[in-house]
Parts: structure tokens; sequence; C-alpha cells
């Protein structure tokens, strides 16, 4: 075998994986947020989750893609971890449709195909309307081109003759259980290695399409593609939150679970799928001839193919009454992390380990920003409290005063982490933004930039206000009389009412949410803010309280009327509009 047949192999494989991903690509900016609703509100069942997942899987032909958006939502709250378990085995045989494409490529020659589909696709690419059915015709004709290759450089090959190849294989004894074992084991550790099942499927349909690998080994190594991609998924997950790790977990148990009880039945089950073929696995060449068994060896790509399916079909029957075991196993083995959630800054939903498509990372950063958002709330509810106990502790010295500082140090923390999760976030963005986008991802990457530098803002309000109450707290200043402290506690359940509202439209669908309640809540604040400002100058004139005292008690009023237009900006950026504030 010359170097140029293995560079060729190599980089016909590498076509091919670049075919795939593009396809995957373009199918999903394609569907785009269409996708994700099929994806949340077919879910209702195990069966329709099921379906769901196969569906999907099918279309934009990548189950990671479908595990990540289903993790996605799990993590939202808008699917159990049960549904994304259903979801998740649909996706295990949707992504059998692979396969059978590669085998079609693989038994026919189907390269000319390869240039009609570059022909039109340069040509869509270059229309703006149909650029993404142009990038999925050339990811089309990359994979198409790429099996092409394949299938020649196989044939000249001549696996089938080459006795170094077929002494080695048959140095295993076809019958022996170690024999199944160990190349059960290699398709895994060929898997893990290339990070790509489609890849290894491609060498397997190879060998065995050329007679130079038993079909029971080739087997054996489909069965442990399917245990090594899953292998990868849970070293990715290490890295994420604890939902992800189940889910990642289960679909480990799903395939692992389904090559124990197929190595029970593995010959029967594997001549029952041959004989749907119409593969004979007697046939020898010494006993018929070489061309009749080149013509009989070259079904095992369609035999890979139907096994491939019929395992995956087969093994979703089984488990898919048992989901709710399934989960508690996932969940007993992988407990909920405790932590303190001022002391925890790790992002939740963004995950680095996980390789994602463009449009599924715009979701992922769709769910930071929205807990985000929940936790500026959080801390204006701690500068609520805050002031409540400035109000309350007369003597510094009692556990009051403990209280106050220690609520302060929170808040501290808190500042200190909605800075880091906008550069956090941003840098994201940033990245997915040197993608190949579509025209509506790049408008929510812009509009995601602006709601993560205000809800910022915000967290630089709330930590303004702390700052002011501590530094009238442990000054020498006199304490609010009654109705100041009354009018705080009024303008902050205003402002308190904006950021629920806020975080209503984040966790939500915009054609949902009516933005007026956000704007007339902004104007009742506007509308307190400059009456308690008339207000506040008739009180000092008349010797309510002092100048001092005043201009604290107004400098709160003010920050919150500001964090009331940055909760306005953040919903103007998340609706896509734009109003003068008031």
């Amino acid at each position: 075998m010359s170097i140029w047949v293995i560079f060729t192999l190599l980089g016909s494989l590498a076509l091919l994986m670049y075919g795939m991903k593009s396809m995957s690509e373009a199918l999903q900016k394609m569907a785009g947020p269409q996708l994700r609703h099929v994806l949340g509100a077919m879910t209702t069942n195990r069966f329709t989750g099921m379906l769901t997942g196969m569906l999907v899987t099918a279309s934009v032909q990548s189950s990671t893609a479908t595990t990540v958006m289903t993790v996605s939502f799990v993590n939202a709250g808008l699917l159990t971890l049960a549904q994304a378990i259903s979801v998740i085995m649909g996706a295990n045989i949707g992504t059998t449709l692979t396969a059978w494409i590669m085998s079609a490529g693989m038994s026919f020659d189907v390269s000319q195909l390869s240039y009609v589909a570059f022909f039109l696709g340069i040509i869509l690419i270059y229309q703006k309307k149909y650029r993404y059915i142009g990038d999925f015709l050339f990811g089309l004709a990359f994979l198409v081109f790429a099996l092409s290759i394949l299938r020649t450089t196989g044939q000249n090959m001549n696996l089938g003759e080459n006795e170094a190849l077929l002494s080695f294989f048959s140095s295993f004894d076809p019958n022996s259980f170690w024999t199944t074992l160990t190349f059960l084991l290699l398709g895994g550790i060929m898997t893990f290695c290339v990070q790509s099942s489609a890849a290894v499927m491609a060498i397997t349909m190879i060998l065995c399409s050329s007679g130079a690998l038993p079909i029971y080994q080739g087997i054996a190594l489909v069965m442990g593609e399917n245990i090594g991609t899953t292998v990868t998924s849970n070293l990715a997950a290490m890295s994420a939150n604890t939902q992800a790790r189940r889910a990642a977990l289960a679909h480990m148990f799903f395939n692992v679970f389904g090559v124990i009880w197929i190595l029970f039945v593995f010959r029967p089950f594997i001549d029952m799928v041959c004989g749907w073929v119409g593969y004979d696995t007697t046939l020898t060449v010494d006993g018929a001839g070489k061309a009749a068994f080149l013509e009989n060896a070259a079904k095992l790509s369609f035999v890979l193919a139907a096994f491939h399916t019929a395992f995956n079909v087969a093994n979703t029957f089984i488990l898919i009454w048992f989901i709710p075991q399934i989960e508690k196993f996932v969940c007993w083995v992988i407990k909920s992390k405790k932590v303190d959630e001022e002391e925890d800054f790790r992002l939740h939903f963004i995950t680095a380990g996980f390789m994602k498509t463009p449009e599924l990372s715009v979701l992922e950063a769709q769910k930071e920003i929205q807990s985000f958002a929940s936790r500026m709330q959080r801390m204006f509810g701690m500068v609520r409290e805050l002031l409540t106990l400035s109000s309350s502790a007369t003597d510094k010295k009692d556990n009051q005063a403990g209280d106050f500082n220690n609520l302060y140090t929170r808040i501290e923390k808190y500042e200190g982490i909605s800075d880091n999760m906008e550069l956090e976030i941003a840098k994201y963005l940033d990245s997915v933004s040197d993608a190949h986008l579509s025209d509506e991802t790049k408008a929510k990457i812009r509009a995601m930039l602006r709601e993560i530098s205000e809800l910022e803002s915000i967290g630089d309000a709330c930590y303004n206000m702390a700052r002011t109450i501590s530094r009238k707290y442990n000054g020498k200043q006199d304490h609010f009389v009654d109705r100041q402290y009354d009018h705080l506690h009024q303008m902050m359940e205003l402002t308190d009412q904006s950021l629920t509202e806020m975080n209503r439209l984040l966790g939500g669908r915009k054609d949902s949410y009516d933005i007026n309640r956000s704007f007339n809540i902004e104007n009742e604040i506007n509308n307190y803010r400059n009456q308690l400002k008339s207000q506040n100058i008739n009180d000092i004139n008349n010797h309510e309280y002092t100048y001092a005292v005043g201009t604290i008690y107004m400098d709160i009023i003010n920050e919150c009327e500001k964090l009331g237009d940055y909760v306005v900006n953040v919903v103007e950026a998340r609706m896509g509009t734009r109003q003068k504030n008031m």
C-alpha cells in the first residue's frame, strides 16, 4: 500500500466528516427557531419525545446537535430529564439514516451527483435568499464525493486479496466470544480517537464490502462505535452542569445496555438481519468462486446499515418502558452539587465541551443571559433587605450590625459576579460571531451583547444603592424618617416589578409578551421619582430632615430610576424595538 493511497483514504475521510458537518450546520440554519419549537412542543410523552428526537436528528444529520438542544431545554425547565432521555433514544434511531446514505454511496457510483450538487450549490450560495440551501448542497456534494472516492479506493486496493490483511483477520477465531469483545473494544477506541462514528463506519464498510473483514467482526466494530461516541460526550460533559452530565450518562447507559443484551443473541440477530438484506453468511471464495463471493460481500454495507437501525430500534423498544427507572439511576449516580450561589460564578449553560453549531451556541447564550437576569433580580432583593436592616438596626453593636455587614459583603460579591458574567458571555458570543451565521442569528448576537451590557449596569446600580445605604448606616447622618422609608420601599417595589417583567420576557417567547407592561411600569417609576424630587425639596425647606439625609435619600431614588431605564433597554433589545426613555 503506497503512501498516496493512505493519504487518499485519510483525505476522503476528512472530506466525509466536513461534508457531514456542513450539511448539519446548513440544515440547522434553515430550520432555525422552528426546530427548537418543534423539539419543545412535541415531547408531551415518552413516545412523542422519541419520535421527535428521531425526526429532528434525521433532519439535521447530527445526534449531538439534538442532544445539546435537549439538554438546554432541560436546564431551562422546558423539558424534564425523562422527556430528554426519550428524545435521546429517538436521536439514536435518527442517526442511523447516515449509515444508509453511506451504504448507498459505497454500493453505487454516485460521483456524478456530487458535480450537479456542487454546480447548483455555488449558484445558490451567491443568492442571499437561498444561500443556506447552497451550503447544504455543498455539504451533500462533499459527502457524496468522499464516498465515491472511498468506494473507488477500496476497490483499487483489492483488500479482499491482501494476504497480510486476510491473515490478520483470520488469526481471530470467528466463533470466539473474546474475538467479538476485542473488535467491540477496537471500534470504541477508533471512534474515540477520530471523534467521528461516521468515519469509522466508512472504514468498516470498506473492509467488509471488499471481503477482507468478516461480517461478525464488522458488526462488533459498529457496536463499539456506538459506545465510543458516548464516551466522547461523557468526557465533554465533565465540565458541564449536572443535567448535561446526567443526559450524557443516560445516552451511555442506553448504548451499553444495548450492547450487553445483543451479545447474548449476537449471531441469531445478525443472521436475521442478513436474511432481510439477502446476504449469505455461509458463502466462501473456495465454495462459490471469487465473482460470486465479491458480489455477496458487496451487500455487507447494507447489512451494517440494517443492523445499526435494527439494533437501535430494538433497544429503544426495550428501554422506552423504563425511562423513569433510567432517570432515577442517572440522578443517583450524578447527584446535584450543593454550592453557595454567591460563591458559584461558573456559567451554567455555556460549556466548552460539547461541539456545537453557532445556532445552538446562541441558544445556550440566551439561557445564560436569562440566568444572569435572575441573578440581578436576586441582587436587587438583597438591596431591599439591606435597606430594611438599616432602618431596624438602631444599635450598631447588636446582631443586626453583623447581619447588615454580611449582606453587604454578599452584594459586593454579586457585583463582581455580574462583571465576570458580562465578560464571559461577551467573549463566548464573540467567538460564535466568527462563524458563518444567518442574518437572524447575527441580529440575535447584537441584541444579546446589548442585553448583557445593560444587565451589568443593573448590577452597578444595585451596588451603588448598597454603598449609599452602607455609607449612611456607618456614617453620622440621622436616620430616614418613616415617610422616607415608605417612599423608598414603594419605589423599590415598582423597580422590582419591572425586573419581574424583564425576567418573564427573557424566560418566554417574545411574540407572546406585551412590551407596554414594561413601559407602563417605567412611566410610573419616572413620575414617582419626579414627585418625590419635588417633595424632598419641600421637606428640606420645612426642616423635616437635613439636607445631607435628603441627598442620600434622593441618590437611592435616582438610582432606582436609572435601574428602571436599564431594564427597559434590556426589554427593547430582546424585543428588537427602541423607545426614548422619559
